[in-house]
């Protein structure tokens, strides 16, 4: 197969009452009483022209079934599409909300703020940079919503230096002094008592001083390359015998960790809790003079930088993907600077130092109250005051995978020779479920064959051995391994070696795609014949991440499937361009065409005077395609519900073009990562898929994905159920409006909290378990 290279982004996480807006700023009293136009107003204000939609390189393997009325385009309006780069900063505005939330745990709210320092890191390291870069490149145009590129970059500016000051603000004011009252402090070294200096400095000599290495600015030393996110100390020195002044820089280990946990404290009396810290960078500072013998410290302060660090590999011309790609991970730490944060006092001199030797523009600068960097507040997380966190939750096994009567483990395979079995991640254990599948398939001696997909997996992942395990007794294993997976290309290298020295059979997918695809296809023999077992999931094989992400997974051993899935990994390992899907739909061929078609046959039941519905849920909407089809849907009548997490460029609500679409986006516990899609008429009837694939261009167009068919009535019904839970209003979620805001509602009239989706499935499948013992 052809296509195109594939680009990919990832974002994560959630948020509540932060002191301003992304889309509605205030000022602070540090700010003029004017505020200026949020970022999200921008982008509004100047939506033109729709972009151009996306084709692949090869418009045979994007097969439109389906093609749009003549002048169906033309006849919406030009403004119809928001801006994905501002509806991204404002999903990472809603983990910065939940933040602030009084009604989150305390230690939860301190993840959400590294969450959000992360997501805005990887927005910064991905798509700032490749904005800049296309831009640089001159091949940068038009975005959907009608901004100019630099239109877009600036608009990015504006929000993302409001956001980041939200952020500060919310750990300084909000969150510092509510861990305080715990008895959890993050203290300065001035406020060390005499034993904790101690302890600190005989820390510093055993462990941080060994690994510094302090590299000064003159004419025999070349200003220091900074490599990306690390946290640095500028520091200014002076020759006490000449009195000139110089400069040094002085990189913050990130081998060791980033908050130094103190000793108790003596002195706290009859505090239960008394956890304090001091951050490396601080204590660091405290010793500078030891670093520069002879040399007066006079000043010092931290900075970051943020680079371009996503990866570019021309498929085409690598002899080996592999090889390519491992130098391409060298190349990353060298990409161009894109933003830079600074200490709040820094001196204009030493910034205009930093600017100039890293070449970045005045735009790109952050200044920001110490500590940067708020992902090192992990530590600090990761406490274990279970007062503080949200109640335990365990994942238990799938009832009809957990046979009470028996204590062994249940027979995967035996029980999907039954009938189809619908998993839902977490409340459903991934490890007595999918990874209980492949353990006992590796082990099985009547199985021959396992095919698997691997886009992310853990460091220690059970089913990397498992695949081992099985290639080693002897039977056929073939491993789809995405290198290119974005910020896991090491791990996922590692891992691809290990696999093929076991005798794994090693692919990397179609040249220009990404195998986005989760797809499981096991091969028993039965008697005289053979049976295919398969798994298709929404998320990564990771028994890690299955703790925390919401996900959907099919066990099925139904033979259409199981042929589909045949087809699919002979293309995937050979050469099989022409295959076609009974029960599948296939990205970059049929998975669009195939989706239009449902929504084309929605509009037809409404047309015909029937109640027609379209529910999807998606990570991210932004495919023009597809929200243009949902647009003539809501004019022809049909009831449009979009449940997102993240990004969406559809704009519900406006009159005559989207009355009828309604947009909920849920962020909390648990990360919001299956995907569903569901097209009904009357209630009946429903065409209801889940699958990898989100409705961007990259999954559409440039991704293996897959999509299966849900048939059994039950859980047809129980995804409709769970469709109708996440877009009640009586749910707690934020409502996209027609102009570009997200309002959050998450309290009634009366001020009582609404139902939090993700607690009230953890007591539904309680409930469930309990259910199935008494039986």
């Amino acid at each position: 197969m052809d296509a195109v290279d594939a680009k990919e982004q990832q974002a994560e996480k959630v948020a509540e009452g932060a002191p301003e807006k992304v889309s509605e700023r205030t000022a602070t009293p540090e700010q003029s009483d004017t505020p200026a136009p949020a970022a999200s107003d921008v982008a509004l204000a100047r939506m033109a022209q729709r972009a151009q939609r996306a084709r692949g390189s090869n418009g045979r393997f994007i097969r439109n079934t389906v093609e749009s009325t003549p002048g169906d385009a033309d006849e919406l309006p030009d403004d119809r599409f928001l801006d994905r780069e501002v509806s991204w900063l404002q999903f990472n505005e809603r983990v910065l909300e939940l933040a602030n939330d009084p009604a989150v745990p305390l230690l939860e709210r301190v993840r959400f703020l590294t969450i959000f320092a992360s997501n805005l890191d990887e927005f910064f390291m991905v798509r700032v940079a490749g904005l800049k870069r296309r831009i640089a490149a001159g091949i940068a145009v038009r975005s959907a919503s009608g901004l100019e590129p630099r239109e877009v970059l600036d608009a990015i500016s504006h929000a993302a230096h409001e956001l980041m000051d939200q952020h500060a603000y919310a750990f300084h004011e909000v969150i510092r002094p509510a861990l305080r009252e715990e008895g959890i402090r993050i203290l300065r070294p001035d406020q060390l008592t005499e034993a904790e200096r101690a302890h600190v400095d005989d820390y510093f000599e055993r462990r941080i001083y060994p690994v510094l290495t302090p590299l000064a600015v003159d004419p025999a030393h070349p200003f220091p390359y900074i490599s990306g996110l690390s946290l640095n100390l500028a520091v200014l020195l002076e020759n006490p015998k000449t009195g000139r002044e110089h400069f040094a820089r002085v990189k913050v280990p990130s081998v060791l960790p980033r908050m130094i946990h103190l000793p108790a404290d003596d002195a706290s009396g009859d505090a239960l809790y008394d956890d304090r810290f001091v951050a490396i960078e601080d204590v660091i500072a405290e010793n500078l003079e030891s670093l520069f013998p002879g040399m007066q410290v006079t000043e010092h302060f931290t900075f970051r930088v943020t680079r371009n660090e996503d990866l570019e590999v021309e498929e085409d011309d690598a002899e080996n993907l592999l090889t390519a790609l491992e130098r391409e991970l060298t190349r990353r730490r060298f990409g161009p600077p894109v933003r830079l944060e600074v200490a709040d006092d820094m001196d204009d001199h030493v910034l205009d130092l930093l600017v100039r030797e890293l070449g970045v523009h005045r735009s790109e600068v952050y200044r920001l109250p110490e500590p940067l960097d708020l992902r090192g507040l992990g530590q600090v997380a990761d406490l274990s005051r279970t007062e503080l966190r949200w109640p335990a939750f365990v994942a238990k096994a799938h009832p009809a995978l957990s046979p009470v009567e028996r204590s062994s483990a249940a027979d995967i395979i035996g029980e999907m020779r039954g009938g189809d079995i619908l998993l839902h991640h977490p409340y459903d254990s991934f490890s007595t479920s999918v990874q209980a599948f492949l353990e006992q398939a590796a082990a099985d001696p009547q199985v021959l064959a396992i095919k698997q997909t691997l886009y992310r997996t853990s460091g220690d992942s059970p089913i990397i051995e498992a695949l081992i395990e099985a290639a080693e007794a002897g039977k056929q294993v073939l491993a789809v391994v995405e290198i290119k997976a974005r910020f896991d290309e090491e791990n996922n290298i590692t891992w691809a070696r290990k696999l093929e020295r076991a005798g794994v059979h090693v692919v990397y997918g179609l040249v220009g795609l990404k195998t986005h695809a989760k797809l499981c296809l096991v091969v028993r023999q039965e008697g005289e014949s053979i049976r295919r077992y398969c798994h298709v999931g929404t998320g990564n094989y990771n028994p890690k991440t299955a703790r925390l992400y919401e996900d959907l997974g099919l066990l099925t051993s139904d033979p259409v499937v199981g042929e589909d899935l045949t087809r699919l990994f002979n293309q995937l390992s050979g050469m099989a361009p022409r295959a076609r899907f009974k029960r599948l739909l296939v990205a970059p061929r049929s998975l669009r065409a195939g989706l239009l078609e449902q929504i084309e046959q929605t509009i037809k039941a409404a047309r015909d005077g029937r109640r027609a519905t379209v529910q999807i849920k998606v990570n991210s909407m932004v495919d023009e395609q597809i929200i243009d089809a949902l647009y003539r849907a809501s004019q022809a009548g049909v009831a449009v519900d979009v449940w997102v997490r993240g990004i969406c460029a559809l704009r519900p609500g406006v009159p005559g073009l989207s009355d009828n679409i309604r947009v909920r986006s849920i962020l909390g516990r648990f990360l919001e990562h299956s995907r569903i899609f569901r097209f009904a008429a009357d209630g009946q009837d429903d065409v209801v898929y889940i699958g990898s694939a989100d409705m961007m261009h990259r999954n559409l167009d440039r991704r293996v994905e897959a999509l299966v068919r849900v048939e059994d009535k039950v859980h047809v019904e129980f995804l409709g159920d769970l469709l109708a839970l996440g877009m009640s209003d009586d749910t707690a979620s934020w409502h996209l409006q027609s102009d570009g805001h997200w309002e959050r509602h998450h309290t009634d009239a009366d001020g009582n909290p609404l139902v939090d989706m993700q607690a009230e499935l953890i007591a539904r499948y309680a409930r469930r378990r309990s259910k199935a013992r008494r039986r």
